[in-house]
């Protein structure tokens, strides 16, 4: 091991042995569609750290997908489901009703963007959020139509695949898909045409959508449009303001709801709360999940009092929604997020890693952007030469990253964007150790073609 490593403690190959052996298991009883992004077995996690069976330690820079904001096995939480554990696991919310459930409603509609009356739903997952959001918008304004974005990603279910605009994997010989649903284009400023500002290409971008109000569904028979304020597997493009502010702005004008998919982007991850505060809206509704409870499995749709009112008893729900290990799990998040400052703390991580990449690109002339908001960041790699996206860079320098020691993920509908979602308690050593590992792995690949 590198001596001036103080984390990171790779003792085996990855996959070692043990983990080897469980990787044959894992073969002969697991479905091959069941993805992995990194062939370690963990034993242990803790903080921003993963120990996997062979005795390998890792730094987590892919957080389980964004779910790991309050890091891995919180001391706070772990008590709270543990004394829930100890009181009731379980007796449905439809069958009879429990505190944690009613307050953790209470809090998340004081912590939502909006001085409106608010209303929460809980359910398992944040597909389970999407869809419920798209019954409720469905019910309120009478209309069918919803509206997502090029490169959106909204769950795997039959309509999450419906709204999401990356085809492999998600969608390829998946269909037919669910009726009444369209694509708009989302912005991509890294492709702004050469020598047009920010401002006329945000304005450009609103008057597609408004292009598309005219040639695909008319506003009448649009029911919402759903947005994820900083997109996530699209590779963390986050879009101008008045663009995300034009939109909103025409969905008022036609009385269409605007659900802000928070999934990924809720609970810190951008430098605020909800990313949506980074835009000046307040959605109608917003799905959140992911680092909702650092780990359990509970997702929400929280919205205006009147449109969450729209269903009739028994038409949105479900047997676990909203599980009161997941409730009490949640409050304990929010809680641990207060009294810690996580949301700053957010901002300061996401400065250091764009601090950092924005050095290596000078280095590095396939980095082709380094964005983000607060710890939500990326880089984008691309062949100079062809201006092509950079793929098999990127998958083989993720492949390096973990072999020494750095768990962390790709995204984008090309898979060239190495994106960052480290829990927000890692501390600046563990931060700065990552982030060395990485530099290294970059150049390494970069000078070897």
């Amino acid at each position: 091991m590198d001596n001036n490593r103080r984390f990171v403690s790779i003792r085996t190959s990855v996959p070692g042995p043990k983990t080897t052996a469980m990787l044959e298991r894992r073969t002969n009883a697991v479905p091959k569609g069941v993805g992995n992004n990194t062939p370690i077995f963990v034993e242990k996690a803790e903080g921003a750290l993963l120990y996997d069976v062979d005795g390998n330690v890792f730094l987590d820079f892919a957080g389980a997908i964004g779910t790991i904001n309050a890091g891995h096995c919180p001391p706070e939480v772990v008590q709270a489901i543990q004394k829930q554990a100890e009181r009731y696991i379980h007796t449905c919310f439809h069958v009879a009703m429990y505190e944690p459930y009613v307050e953790l409603a209470e809090k998340l509609a004081q912590l939502t963007p909006g001085p409106f009356p608010k209303k929460a739903l809980f359910l398992n997952s944040g597909a389970e959020a999407v869809e419920n959001a798209v019954k409720i918008a469905r019910k309120f304004t009478g209309r069918s139509g919803i509206v997502s974005f090029t490169r959106g990603f909204h769950g795997r279910t039959l309509l999450g695949m419906s709204l999401t605009s990356k085809v492999k994997p998600y969608k390829f010989e998946m269909g037919p898909f669910a009726p009444a649903t369209y694509k708009a284009q989302y912005p991509y400023p890294l492709y702004r045409p050469e020598g047009m500002s920010e401002t006329d290409y945000a304005l450009f971008c609103v008057r597609q959508f408004e292009d598309f109000l005219y040639t695909e569904a008319a506003p009448e028979e649009i029911a919402a449009v759903i947005m994820e304020p900083v997109q996530g597997e699209g590779g963390f493009i986050v879009p101008p303001v008045q663009f995300v502010e034009g939109i909103y702005n025409i969905c008022k004008k036609h009385g269409i709801l605007f659900i802000a998919d928070e999934i990924q982007t809720g609970f810190g991850r951008t430098g605020e709360m909800f990313a949506s505060a980074h835009f000046g809206i307040e959605p109608d509704l917003i799905t959140m999940s992911k680092s909702i409870a650092a780990g359990l499995p509970i997702s929400a749709v929280v919205g205006r009092a009147d449109v969450m009112d729209a269903p009739n008893p028994g038409e949105i729900g479900g047997t676990y929604g909203g599980s009161p290990l997941g409730c009490v799990a949640a409050l304990a998040v929010i809680e641990l997020m207060e009294r810690d400052g996580l949301v700053q703390r957010s901002r300061v991580i996401g400065e250091t890693i764009r601090t950092f990449f924005e050095s290596l690109r000078k280095e590095v002339p396939l980095i082709a952007d380094v964005r983000g908001l607060g710890a939500m960041c990326a880089v984008e790699f691309i062949h100079p030469d062809t201006k092509l996206p950079a793929k098999t860079f990127v998958a083989g320098l993720t492949k390096a990253c973990y072999e020494s020691g750095v768990v962390l993920l790709s995204a984008g509908v090309h898979g060239n964007v190495l994106r960052f979602l480290t829990p927000l308690v890692i501390t600046d050593d563990q931060l700065q150790e990552g982030l060395d590992i990485i530099g290294n792995a970059v150049r390494s690949m970069a000078s070897a073609g």
